[in-house]
């Protein structure tokens, strides 16, 4: 049986009159990668920010191997990693000096602080490299410094937030070997991402977050067989939209349709067979088209299905 290493329980937080995260729950297993999904402000940013001890829910729960975010902050969080999105390096020093730097700051000191500098530099594969200045390094570089700057303290627990934003393929790959090789010595990792082919190379499990709420937990495979065969984008103006929605839920190969900004979203066993039908349904209504997509089955089609949107928007 799988060990749970972080139990969040009906977490919510507001700001003001808008609440950006409502009533969410999951539990994270040791050694688990769990990609963290939704569109641009589903509210995922406050929920890293409220599991990191960064921001305080307004009711809810938070345990990390036992202990409560909120009573034992200190314990906690020595726990957590956190790689955030933004670069938190000084360019003139070399990496070395970062990570010596940053290891004092998590209390390290002596022969342990450098022994956890050099491990942290093997792990992203930058030893070499290690008394340049970060100033010198690529994007991906820095990014990967970023990366054993989180893990100098051996965190239980390493939260990645967009850790491939703005980097070559070949950084991107060393990247994405790095987490691979940590969660291989027993890493429980949280990933979030705007590229699905990510969430798919490493997660065991996706969450999908939007607006504040959590709409889907699962493995990627199990959420792509949930779709069914293909989706079917139709773009028609708001008029049609509504009509050509409830005719094609009628059809006996249409799992759903859900109308939203102009687009029905329909879910079907068979593409081909479906899309015969819908667009005689169109022709029927005289409800011209002004985009057409199909698109089979993926990890971008099931967010697009359960969200409305592209990750990017």
């Amino acid at each position: 049986m799988s060990e749970t290493i972080l139990c969040v329980e009906d977490v919510y937080k507001s700001y003001g009159s808008n609440q950006a995260v409502g009533g969410i729950s999951f539990a994270l297993q040791k050694g688990e990668v769990l990609g963290l999904l939704g569109p641009n402000g589903a509210g995922k940013t406050t929920t890293i920010s409220m599991l990191t001890g960064l921001v305080i829910p307004d009711r809810g729960r938070i345990e990390i191997e036992g202990l409560d975010l909120q009573r034992q902050t200190n314990r906690a969080k020595m726990k957590l990693g956190l790689v955030p999105q933004e670069l938190a390096l000084y360019p003139t020093l070399t990496a070395r000096d970062n990570l010596l730097f940053f290891g004092q700051i998590y209390g390290l000191r002596g022969r342990g602080l450098k022994t956890q500098v050099e491990d942290s530099l093997e792990m992203v594969g930058l030893r070499e490299r290690a008394n340049e200045q970060v100033a010198h390094f690529s994007g991906g570089m820095k990014r990967r410094i970023n990366i054993a700057a989180g893990l100098l303290h051996q965190p239980e627990i390493l939260f990645l937030d967009e850790p491939t934003v703005g980097v070559d393929p070949q950084s991107r790959n060393a990247i994405f070997e790095s987490i691979e090789k940590l969660n291989a010595a027993g890493m429980s990792i949280i990933y979030t991402t705007h590229y699905m082919e990510e969430a798919q190379r490493l997660c065991k499990r996706v969450a999908i977050v939007d607006h504040g709420q959590l709409i889907a937990l699962d493995t990627p495979a199990s959420l792509i067989r949930g779709l069914g065969q293909g989706l079917i984008r139709m773009g028609l103006s708001n008029g049609d939209a509504g009509l050509v929605q409830a005719e094609a839920q009628k059809l006996a190969g249409v799992r759903s349709a859900l109308s939203h900004d102009g687009f029905i979203d329909v879910q079907v066993n068979d593409s081909q067979a479906a899309l015969v039908e819908l667009l005689e349904i169109t022709r029927r209504l005289r409800a011209p088209l002004t985009s057409l997509q199909i698109l089979e089955p993926n990890l971008e089609t099931v967010f697009l299905s359960l969200t409305g949107k592209s990750l990017r928007d």
